[in-house]
């Protein structure tokens, strides 16, 4: 009730071009505690006001113009849901999804996270109908070249260089830089990662649920796929070394799989 009411209401805004689900509300992998990812598409963004007076007639909790990420109102709905509404020009996100899929253009982990979003998103309401037309252009087989480009790119991030991840970790552990551990790792696994759907060439689903998400639907995995990443969890702040050779096992198969499928 709620949450129609207030995306119907967004939909009367002039500048609002587009509105979508995303997350699990946009499928079937969700139950009554599952939050609403709301985007909302906008030649410009509404001001705060004009957001305000639509929100507080459906939430109980607000914060208005969050950005640390996107520019995003963070709610709770008077039926005790949570809901992440974010705005985004819809020009500039198109181009932001050319940029990846036709110019293949790689990132440092999360790749192709804007165009899994794009894709696995309902549309709620579509104006002119330009973000179906942007769904419809880009339900199209997975580039090669971007493929290529993301390996190429996160592998020698992951090893073999001076900045690799891998040498940063081995130097945190060496000053005794737990914290720098922590940071050095998270970026080592979001490249891993992001090698990982290329391979198989399947888009980024995000930061969640990334280990059943390729179990699922990857047809390729490094050999020890998960028991490499169990070790490394079990060991990063107790045993530095057993932390270093999980990693190093990551690494290794890794690039074994990658020359076995002829990448690169």
């Amino acid at each position: 009730m709620y949450f129609d009411q207030l995306w119907k209401e967004f939909a009367t805004l002039p500048e609002v071009e587009a509105i979508a689900l995303g997350g699990s509300r946009a499928g079937t992998n969700y139950d009554e505690k599952s939050d609403y990812d709301l985007y909302i598409y906008c030649t410009d963004i509404p001001y705060e006001d004009v957001r305000k007076r639509i929100l507080e007639k459906c939430c109980q909790y607000m914060e208005i113009g969050n950005s640390f990420w996107e520019l995003e109102d963070d709610c709770t709905l008077k039926n005790g849901t949570d809901i992440d509404i974010l705005y985004r020009n819809i020009e500039n996100f198109s181009r932001t999804i050319r940029s990846v899929v036709d110019e293949h253009t790689a990132y440092n982990g999360y790749t192709t996270c804007m165009w899994h979003n794009l894709l696995h998103s309902q549309v709620l309401y579509d104006k002119n109908g330009k973000l179906e037309s942007l769904q419809n252009e880009y339900r199209i087989p997975y580039p090669d070249e971007l493929r290529n480009n993301i390996i190429r790119k996160n592998l020698r991030l992951l090893t073999g260089n001076l900045p690799s991840y891998d040498t940063q970790i081995k130097k945190a552990y060496a000053r005794k830089d737990m914290i720098s551990v922590n940071h050095r790792t998270a970026a080592f696994l979001e490249s891993y990662f992001d090698i990982v759907f290329a391979m198989n060439k399947l888009t980024h689903p995000g930061e969640k649920r990334m280990v059943p998400y390729a179990k699922e639907r990857a047809e390729i995995l490094p050999a020890g796929f998960e028991e490499n990443l169990d070790r490394l969890f079990q060991n990063i702040f107790t045993d530095p070394d057993k932390a270093l050779q999980a990693l190093q096992n990551m690494i290794v198969e890794l690039e074994i799989a990658i020359k076995q499928n002829l990448f690169l």
